[in-house]
């Protein structure tokens, strides 16, 4: 059997766990996910591990957190004043805030705490931090033209 190489369309099923076994992602429910080799669109070692596969093999792969989403930056974690939300705002913990970078990059911030006059948000990757687990299964191969 042919083994996939760049260029080539993949359809893959995967799990996501921490180190701990939380499981983080996946495609479970949702079906394989294709993906075209070469393309930057998934991690590079998911990508080096599938030209090693063929069809219905299964591997895992381990992503350390600083090849990952990278380590928790405690700079990322602001304190905004309430004023500075609009009026009507309602904010929760767990809620979602877009903002904007000193660079003018956007962010999304996710608000940890909520204080009378202002609120905690952090704008790391939720998975920041973590190294993951990946149990992939290559499910079919579409060759290059």
């Amino acid at each position: 059997m042919a083994t996939a190489k760049n260029g080539d369309t993949v359809a893959i099923d995967y799990v996501v766990k921490t180190k701990e076994g939380r499981v983080v992602g996946g495609t479970e429910g949702q079906g394989p996910q294709t993906l075209t080799l070469g393309n930057d669109e998934i991690f590079p070692q998911i990508e080096s591990a599938l030209t090693q596969m063929e069809v219905g093999a299964e591997d895992t792969v381990t992503i350390d957190a600083e090849h990952a989403f990278g380590p928790r930056r405690e700079e990322l974690i602001v304190e905004i004043p309430r004023a500075n939300l609009p009026p009507d705002a309602q904010p929760q913990p767990g809620m979602t805030l877009s903002a904007q970078q000193n660079d003018g990059q956007p962010i999304q911030l996710v608000i940890t705490d909520v204080k009378e006059e202002s609120v905690t948000a952090d704008g790391n990757h939720p998975l920041a931090g973590e190294d993951l687990i990946f149990g992939l299964t290559l499910v079919e191969i579409k060759q290059a033209a």
